[in-house]
C-alpha cells in the first residue's frame, strides 16, 4: 500500500491524501485522467508517475517544469518511505508513505521461520 499527502508549508496535516493498494502506475497531474489531480500552473498536465518496480518504488518525471527531490531535479529516481518531492522548482510537495505488503510480511515471516532450525527426535 502506498499513500500519497500533499504538503501545505504551514501546516502540519496534510490537506489531502490518497491511498493506493495493487496499482502499478499512479499517474500525477493537472489533467483529469491521472490517479491525483492537482490543479496548480505549474503542474504539467501528466507532470509525474510513481511505478511499482521490483520491491520499491521509482518516480518518474513527464513534466517541462521538472521534478525535484531535496532540491535537486530529477528524470527517475529511486524512493523510500517518507520521501518528498516538489512539482515544479516551486509547486506543490507530496509525501510518499510505502506500507509493507501483506504478501510481502508473509513472505519475510516464513523466511524467518526457516531460519531456524528444527529439533526432531
Amino acid at each position: 500500500m502506498i499513500t500519497l499527502s500533499l504538503i501545505h508549508p504551514q501546516e502540519s496535516l496534510p490537506p489531502q491524501s490518497w491511498t493506493f493498494e495493487g496499482e502499478l502506475i499512479i499517474r500525477i497531474g493537472r489533467a483529469s485522467d491521472n490517479h491525483v489531480v492537482i490543479y496548480s500552473a505549474v503542474v504539467s498536465r501528466h507532470h509525474v508517475e510513481v511505478r511499482r518496480v521490483n520491491q520499491g518504488w521509482e518516480i518518474v518525471s513527464l513534466g517541462a517544469n521538472g521534478t525535484y527531490i531535496n532540491g535537486e531535479k530529477i528524470l527517475q529516481s529511486r524512493v523510500d518511505d517518507g520521501v518528498i518531492f516538489r512539482l515544479a522548482r516551486s509547486g506543490p510537495q507530496i509525501q510518499i508513505r510505502l506500507e509493507p505488503d501483506a504478501l510481502a510480511t508473509v513472505n519475510q515471516m516464513q523466511a524467518k521461520y526457516l531460519e531456524y532450525p528444527t529439533n526432531r527426535h
